[in-house]
């Protein structure tokens, strides 16, 4: 089993593999040029950004707060040979750069013939706590993913992260990076034998009774409600998605086959949403072979609110997710038992050394 937590003084955080796979990007490739909000300031975008600008002064800086504006200069460089790797320390900030996106950057290949290509990598985080509310909170993956040209990555563990990232700059045309920054300081290693691509999801666990499709931060609550469930002798199959579009369908088809049952678990809001595209995609083609009705969880259709004892109820975990499962396979587990899947202390950080929202 693969465990996304792991506390190995030895190993590296995700932060730490973002920051090594920009930088051996750049010694790989000197047409690779890093920027944004924060690429060179004290904190350097959570770390991840951290020595860049002393080891390539001409190739990585700050930018001005012109989303829109910046956007368009990325895309002006890829199309002249570069590989920009531009940073937004907020998806919802990057929102004022729509049109250069969906406009310019996912239909070029397309309008052009595929003679020509954009190979521009936008890095996004997301992630909520500390009141960030309905502004600064959203997670809108299905929303990228719904546009055509667009590959659309969110990777979970330190190593997808590097791979994912280093194969994402290495990629012909626009790509979405989406990082979880509740993700920033969990520890994993890097495995050169192992090489996450683009467009294949990983099977977290084996199980036998139910598949449950998960990603981002989500897969680690998963993989709690996973370890609480095997205790109690149900066994579930893990998938974590890593990449949005192109979504692996084998990988999710074949875990359903085997099952027969499928939840999954989703960070956006419920109307339109990737859970919703899975439950359909999988009732179309798995539906005779089904002994349940394919079930997802997902956010409420309202704003997040700001308020901390509001958010308490908001968002759901491991918890929430044994409940869904318990109730889809009919079985009873001790309450009490189940309660202890509870986030201990403050329901809105992930941990104490999450000491604030940037």
């Amino acid at each position: 089993m693969v465990n996304y937590m792991t506390d190995s003084i030895a190993e590296i955080t995700f932060a730490q593999a973002i920051n090594r796979a920009l930088k051996d990007a750049m010694v790989e490739d000197d047409s690779v040029i890093c920027y944004g909000l924060g690429a060179d300031d004290p904190l350097r975008i959570f770390s991840t950004t951290k020595d860049l600008v002393e080891l390539y002064p001409e190739r990585v800086f700050d930018m001005p707060t012109s989303e829109n504006g910046m956007t368009g200069v990325g895309i002006g460089a890829a199309l002249n040979g570069l590989r920009p790797v531009m940073t937004h320390q907020r998806l919802d900030f990057f929102l004022l750069a729509m049109d250069q996106l969906v406009n310019a950057a996912a239909k070029w290949h397309f309008m052009f013939d595929a003679k020509s290509t954009v190979p521009i990598v936008i890095r996004l985080i997301i992630g909520r706590g500390w009141g960030q509310g309905p502004t600064h909170s959203q997670h809108l993956h299905a929303w990228f993913a719904h546009i055509p040209g667009l590959k659309v990555i969110i990777p979970t563990s330190v190593n997808d992260a590097y791979h994912l990232l280093k194969q994402s700059i290495k990629d012909n045309n626009p790509v979405v990076f989406i990082e979880h920054r509740w993700l920033h300081n969990q520890k994993g290693s890097i495995d050169t034998n192992h090489k996450s691509t683009l467009s294949q999801a990983a099977v977290v666990k084996q199980g036998t009774e139910l598949t449950l499709v998960s990603s981002s931060y989500l897969t680690v609550e998963a993989i709690r409600a996973c370890e609480f469930l095997e205790q109690h002798d149900v066994s579930v199959e893990l998938i974590d998605l890593r990449t949005v579009n192109p979504i692996d369908w084998p990988t999710i088809y074949t875990s359903v086959a085997k099952t027969k049952r499928v939840l999954v678990i989703d960070a956006g809001a419920r109307t339109g949403s990737i859970s919703g595209e899975i439950v359909a995609q999988v009732s179309e083609m798995l539906f005779d072979q089904l002994l349940a009705a394919p079930a997802r969880m997902a956010m409420p259709d309202i704003p997040e609110p700001t308020s901390y004892s509001l958010t308490k109820d908001f968002y759901f975990g491991a918890k929430e997710i044994v409940e869904k499962i318990m109730t889809m396979l009919g079985i009873d587990i001790d309450p009490t038992q189940v309660d202890s899947l509870n986030v201990q202390g403050h329901h809105d950080i992930p941990g104490e050394y999450f000491k604030g929202p940037f």
